[in-house]
């Protein structure tokens, strides 16, 4: 389906974001496709029952973990990455044997229209169907009973899906976002380090992805340089007039535009711009923008920003970063630039995030033997290789025992030296289980 389509999904995502064919074509395509190759090839690994260990208590006895398919499953994606956020957890969800419905996102139609026209002809339509719609169909879907619900979007919407799910106990996967921070320390590549916030920002979809940079923090004796060597980087990226720029997404509808310009004229950052800040209201289009020494408590600080705006917070010593971090919700996300091998220790163990990456952005999300997922208000559960089968798969306990042997130790009449042998055994102490046999005391 991707390789005989790969120029329809192009053209679509085109027409809903404008999307560089270059982003298209590996982020939405090409990984799709390393998805379902992974899974062709390790699925009758996945799908081997695990030997496991057993107890004393069980003796003689042995026992083994068997996935199962959990059944019937919802898949709600987003509009932002809408074939990749689609089909990814529909790999795991085929491979894992369950039927399941994808609700595509109504906000990129054209991609919703291919991936229902592509559906149908290619998968098994006793199985995977596609329902599009609005508010009301994905009210009506969340209304039925699921065997599992994944869902990928903002909080917001994710507390009416867990809501809806806890009426039948579903267990749900939730995919959110958050404010995704960026460390970036003193003495390092400053112009690869940049370079690397700018693909991971502007690179991915104008800013429009979950695990986009949300904001920056350094020290304030290197706000100056992080600032010029940005512009630089930019202006060789995205030229002198970015808003004409056919490497950069525009803005996915009007109401996102009227959302992230509110953020831009509040009285608290409006000034704070040192670089872009353009807008097109009539193609939808904002320029790579920086705003420097942003103010904590202002809109863009307080929000995820899922958009081309990249705030500067500046502090006196970067640890102080990761206390800002900390104050906040738990992000998808955090980054760190530096070469200090201490700051990077220090980093890993105090800074909570759904994924850290140091000296780099996003690329984490292609490393299949990592799950991919948030924690707390960021998400819950993870995908992605193994993670996605498992995702939609019931862990089954099976154990099998003999007939033979069986001790009376468990039946009535109950006795002292019973309860004192069933102790040890369940303690699993052989010096202990000797002297209990041979009626010994500790001493």
């Amino acid at each position: 389906m991707l390789e005989e389509n790969e120029p329809a999904i192009i053209a679509s995502l085109r027409e809903d974001l404008d999307k560089p064919e270059l982003e298209s074509s590996v982020f939405e395509v090409a990984m799709l496709k390393n998805s379902v190759t992974l899974a062709l090839k390790e699925l009758k690994h996945w799908m081997t029952p695990e030997k496991v260990k057993t107890s004393i208590m069980t003796f003689p006895s042995s026992a083994e973990i068997l996935p199962e398919p959990l059944g019937v499953v919802l898949i709600i994606s987003a509009w932002n990455y809408p074939f990749l956020l689609s089909l990814d957890p529909v790999v795991g969800a085929i491979a894992a044997g369950n039927a399941l419905v994808l609700k595509p996102s109504e906000i990129a139609p054209a991609a919703s229209s291919l991936l229902t026209k592509l559906i149908g002809e290619y998968l098994d339509s006793s199985s995977i169907r596609v329902v599009e719609g609005a508010v009301n169909e994905t009210s009506a879907l969340l209304d039925q009973k699921w065997d599992k619900i994944f869902y990928t979007g903002n909080g917001k919407i994710a507390r009416i899906v867990m809501a809806a799910a806890a009426k039948h106990l579903t267990p749900v996967v939730l995919e959110l976002g958050g404010k995704s921070p960026a460390v970036v320390d003193s003495g390092i590549n400053l112009q690869v380090s940049v370079r690397r916030i700018i693909a991971g920002k502007w690179g991915c979809n104008n800013g429009q992805a979950c695990i986009s940079p949300d904001y920056i923090l350094t020290t304030k004796d290197n706000a100056p340089k992080l600032v010029g060597t940005l512009k630089q980087e930019l202006e060789k990226f995205y030229g002198k007039n970015p808003l004409e720029s056919k490497d950069l997404s525009r803005i996915v509808n009007a109401n996102h535009f009227a959302r992230l310009s509110k953020l831009l004229d509040d009285d608290k950052v409006s000034g704070k711009i040192v670089h872009g800040g353009e807008r097109d209201k009539s193609k939808l289009r904002i320029s790579p923008t920086i705003l420097l020494d942003v103010p904590r408590d202002s809109l863009i600080m307080n929000e995820e920003i899922f958009g081309p705006l990249l705030p500067i917070l500046m502090v006196d010593k970067i640890e102080d970063s990761f206390d800002i971090i900390n104050t906040g919700t738990k992000p998808l996300a955090a980054y760190l630039f530096s070469n200090n091998k201490k700051l990077k220790q220090q980093f890993v163990a105090t800074v909570s995030a759904g994924g850290l990456l140091i000296n780099d952005t996003a690329v984490h999300l292609v490393v299949h033997t990592l799950p991919f997922g948030g924690v707390q208000e960021s998400g819950t559960g993870a995908y992605h290789g193994k993670f996605s089968f498992d995702a939609f798969t019931h862990k089954k306990a099976v154990l099998y025992r003999s007939l033979m042997g069986d001790a009376p130790l468990r039946y009535p009449p109950y006795t002292k030296s019973k309860l004192r042998l069933l102790k040890v055994l369940m303690s699993g102490n052989i010096l202990g289980i000797i002297r209990a046999l041979f009626g010994w005391s500790k001493a």
